[in-house]
C-alpha cells in the first residue's frame, strides 16, 4: 500500500537549512517518482523538487536550483529534501506526494496511484 509520512520541518532563521524527509511505504516498483511540493499562506500550491524512481533523474523549481538538493535512500525507504539558504518565502507548508510536475518540469507515467502526505510546516523568519 502506498503511503507517504513528512518529517523534518520547522523553524529557522533566514540563511539557515532543514532537511526533510518523505518516508514511503510499499515496494519501489509502486512509485514512479516522488515530488516535493509547498503551499504558502493564500497562494497556490507548487512544485519545488521531484525524483524519478525509474531512472533516478532531478528535477528542481527555478527558485529551488543551487539552494535544494533532492535525494532517495532505497536502504531507510525515504526521499529527502536538504534545503540550504533558506529565505522568508520558502515560508510553507511542505508536502510529498507520488508526483513529478511543477512550472519547468512534468513527468508523468500511467498506472500510478496519486498519493499525498499530510505535510510538514517550514518557516523561515528571524
Amino acid at each position: 500500500q502506498v503511503h507517504l509520512v513528512e518529517s523534518g520541518g520547522g523553524l529557522v532563521q533566514p540563511g539557515g537549512s532543514l532537511r526533510l524527509s518523505c518516508a514511503y511505504s510499499g515496494r519501489s516498483s509502486d512509485y514512479y517518482a516522488i515530488g516535493w511540493y509547498r503551499q504558502a499562506p493564500g497562494k497556490e500550491r507548487e512544485g519545488v523538487s521531484c525524483i524519478s524512481f525509474i531512472d533516478g533523474t532531478t528535477y528542481y523549481a527555478d527558485f529551488a536550483k543551487g539552494r535544494f538538493t533532492i535525494s532517495r535512500d532505497n536502504a531507510e525507504k525515504k526521499v529527502s529534501l536538504q534545503m540550504n539558504v533558506l529565505r522568508p518565502d520558502d515560508t510553507a507548508h511542505y508536502y510529498c506526494a507520488t508526483k513529478c510536475t511543477g512550472e519547468n518540469y512534468y513527468r508523468v507515467e500511467s498506472g500510478y496511484a496519486e498519493v499525498w502526505g499530510q505535510g510538514t510546516p517550514v518557516t523561515v523568519s528571524s
